[in-house]
């Protein structure tokens, strides 16, 4: 096991049930994702860990089809995952604004490729 962490500060993250035929979620469960992710308008923590994204009191495991963009004509990348929190199955957009946006990026390239080399 390695200390490697990987911390960023973020105000835009979406949370949403995926694949379609996965379980429903209750409305509590939306309820608290969109209190403390989705419709929270206030800067959250994102920590990158080697098998795990916590977001906030939420923890992501089981990751897969993890990508990372970089739009043209933004200082941002995007990091877009598929996770388990829980039971449930989560499609997550965690948006990171920076003037060092290509650092960033090399960062995520960097865990993705060590901790999920066999990931297509």
């Amino acid at each position: 096991m390695t200390d490697f962490l990987l911390h960023y500060a973020v105000k835009k993250i979406h949370v949403h049930r995926w694949p379609m035929d996965s379980p429903m979620w209750s409305d509590s469960i939306k309820k608290e994702l969109d209190d403390s992710i989705n419709k929270n308008p206030n800067k959250k923590t994102v920590i990158l860990k080697e098998n795990e994204i916590q977001i906030e009191n939420f923890k992501f495991k089981s990751l897969k089809k993890i990508g990372i963009t970089v739009p043209f004509f933004k200082k941002e990348c995007t990091l877009i995952f598929e996770g388990k929190f829980e039971s449930f199955f989560a499609h997550v957009h965690v948006t990171i604004k920076s003037e060092n946006y290509v650092d960033v990026f090399t960062e995520l390239t960097s865990w993705k490729n060590r901790f999920f080399s066999n990931d297509p």
